[in-house]
């Protein structure tokens, strides 16, 4: 039998508006099961636009006991319908704050709310903790049901204000304020769930929560947000026709977190509303922040996609101390290819998600790295264009022209410009942000890399070294006497070994030796 349309859920986030208005709905209530089956208190870390704000919506509808909205899913048969917990939703998703005091109107104000949904009234509606705690212990005295406490964007207004040190930690001790009344209310209390985008630790945000059990990397989990490839092929049945499924995975698919690899769901029905593979996910939101981080940490682009660390580095998000692999990690630029255990600490191998990720980072950094916007736009499409005729003389061309429509002033202002890897760094950036198969043979941070392209049934080998001011002739000589070439040999496709040297003093394209094979 066809499977009929339905309609698609952009933008959605409340569960009943999905189930009564016969959108596509991805059933999570198996997890949902399984999390409430404990009196626990949980935290999970996910992107935006992932789909937190719906599961905790999911989960106020499942414990307030609305039925018809469960019937036909998992859940239905096995969750006791009589059993109504009043539950406490508190969301910093709207809006930016951006000072304490705004931040403490917002949170009475969202108090207040849930004190008339409750029918509930606090002795002291303008203490912020004194109203919290007495909101949860009134909860569980009227109802004779524990509490339960959902919290979305739990650190939001920290984040707006990420770039402003004194206001970021100024939101954090407002937000402390409201979360360290949890830990005294244990016995009112039978489930409590907080997301969010980063991880601050307990010690600086949760004042002694120490059961909050944090599943972001927990495996069972992995899929609590998110479509996973047998809910494209199932659920979104009808949605595929005209698709290329094998580009559906590799434009969205490859969010991991130890566990089954899921799309993001925003991706996927933009995907399914205009039928064009485009960075739907990244054009929501310009990663400013992160490219300035990036820049000033002069950071090795070509490995930026192969960063390792641990599990407590992962971790580490706070104010003053971001580390590169946490920030990519927890705001979905970056991924998790491989978890090892050695020695009693978890090692993590990270990767870029899929396409729309890789290739709309290194526009963004482009961008940002270049002069002219609109010039990296001819840039990218001249080359590729030049790669589509195998045109290489074109192609010393495009970047010589390129460096030398730099200013000099932007050389002596711009702090990336001053690092040997700047030069190499903007050339794969090019090349990764037109979305070609690129693979790195080997680099260092000194400004020596050898990059591998495979395009249009032929293989190119790049060397890039940084010299003095003449070309030296070492970077093709290097190609021939390492044997790059060896191992593509075998393909029978022509290989190009290309010799890139670039002048410190000269700032620019130096020598471009080819030779083919």
């Amino acid at each position: 039998m066809t499977q009929p349309r339905r309609k698609l859920p952009i933008g959605i986030q409340t569960f009943a508006k999905i189930r009564e208005g016969e959108y596509y709905y991805v059933d999570k209530t198996p997890l949902a099961w399984r999390l409430a089956q404990t009196s626990g208190y949980y935290f999970l870390s996910r992107p935006r636009r992932f789909g937190k704000s719906l599961f905790l919506d999911t989960l106020k509808e499942l414990f307030e006991g609305n039925e018809p909205l469960f019937r036909g899913l998992d859940i239905h048969p096995r969750w006791d319908w009589t059993v109504r917990h009043p539950v406490i939703a508190i969301s910093f998703g709207g809006g930016v704050l951006q000072t304490r005091a705004e931040l403490d109107r917002r949170i009475l104000d969202i108090l207040r709310v849930n004190q008339v949904r409750l029918s509930l009234t606090c002795p002291d509606p303008q203490d912020v903790a004194g109203c919290f705690a007495e909101l949860i212990r009134l909860a569980h005295e009227h109802t004779g049901q524990r509490a339960v406490v959902l919290i979305d964007e739990y650190d939001k207004p920290i984040l707006d204000n990420i770039t402003d040190p004194a206001t970021a930690c100024a939101m954090r001790e407002g937000l402390k304020n409201l979360y360290s009344v949890i830990k005294d209310q244990d016995a009112h209390l039978r489930f409590v769930f907080l997301t969010g985008v980063s991880k601050f630790s307990k010690v600086s945000l949760f004042s002694g929560l120490n059961n909050l059990r944090d599943i972001t990397l927990s495996p069972e989990y992995s899929t609590l947000c998110g479509y996973t490839d047998a809910d494209v092929d199932t659920v979104f049945t009808p949605e595929l026709d005209g698709l290329d499924r094998d580009d559906i995975r590799r434009w969205y698919n490859g969010y991991n977190w130890t566990g089954e690899a899921v799309y993001n769901p925003f991706d996927l029905l933009l995907l399914f509303q205009e039928r064009q593979f485009r960075p739907w996910w990244f054009e929501t939101g310009t990663p400013t922040f992160l490219i300035r981080l990036l820049t000033e940490r002069e950071t090795w682009l070509p490995k930026l996609g192969e960063l390792e660390t641990d599990a407590d580095l992962l971790s580490t998000f706070e104010v003053d101390d971001i580390p590169t692999e946490a920030l990519m990690f927890q705001a979905g630029y970056l991924t998790i290819a491989r978890e090892e255990l050695l020695g009693g600490t978890y090692y993590y191998q990270l990767r870029f998600p899929n396409r729309e990720v890789y290739q709309s980072l290194y526009h963004s950094l482009l961008r940002a790295w270049t002069q002219e916007p609109q010039a990296t736009v001819k840039n990218r499409k001249q080359l590729y264009r030049l790669l589509l005729a195998n045109d290489l003389t074109g192609l010393k061309d495009l970047f010589h022209a390129f460096f030398a429509s730099i200013p000099s002033d932007w050389y002596r202002n711009n702090p990336i410009a001053r690092y040997e890897g700047y030069y190499a760094s903007v050339f794969y950036s090019y090349f990764a942000a037109v979305g070609l198969d690129i693979t790195l043979e080997d680099a260092t941070n000194q400004g020596r890399i050898d990059m591998t392209v495979r395009f249009n049934s032929r293989i190119y080998l790049f060397e890039f070294k940084v010299v003095e001011l003449a070309p030296e002739g070492r970077a093709l000589q290097q190609i021939k006497d390492q044997g790059y070439a060896d191992k593509y040999r075998a393909l029978g496709q022509p290989i190009h070994l290309i010799g890139v040297e670039f002048s410190r003093e000269g700032r620019n394209v130096v020598g471009f030796e080819v030779e083919t094979l």
